[in-house]
């Protein structure tokens, strides 16, 4: 049996806006990222962990470990114009992959906030994504 991504997403957008922003998930906070569908065009909401980065945030494209990419993924590569709510904050930002010393420097970063990162790196031979968000006037 597969485990349903899209329903388990929308329960976690539910409770994190139920919560002003201040869900948890195994103990670490999380933002919402709206990104609009790389085929539909249509708004897709993730929670990701919350990874700050200076005054923007990463968003780490582990999904776990496993060998493919997530799909937000795609949709921010192809539709980098996207909504970040922290805590009760919601603002426009700009997803800009990161490659080079600069993803390793964000991914080290990223790590020390979320440290399973590193044990999803292990597992995977792909090179874990990472983008900044950058806030958006």
């Amino acid at each position: 049996m597969n485990f349903d991504f899209v329903t388990f997403n929308q329960g976690v957008v539910e409770e994190f806006r139920k919560s002003g922003g201040q869900l948890k998930q195994n103990g670490y906070p999380l933002i919402l990222v709206t990104v609009k569908g790389a085929k539909t065009g249509q708004p897709r909401i993730y929670p990701l962990m919350s990874v700050p980065y200076g005054e923007h945030y990463l968003a780490v494209a582990s999904k776990g470990g496993d060998p493919k990419h997530p799909l937000w993924y795609h949709n921010m590569l192809a539709n980098p114009d996207v909504t970040v709510e922290v805590g009760a904050e919601t603002y426009p930002a700009r997803a800009r992959l990161l490659s080079g010393e600069e993803r390793e420097r964000a991914f080290a970063h990223a790590v020390t906030i979320y440290p399973p990162y590193a044990e999803y790196q292990e597992k995977t031979t792909r090179e874990i994504p990472v983008f900044v968000l950058e806030r958006q006037q």
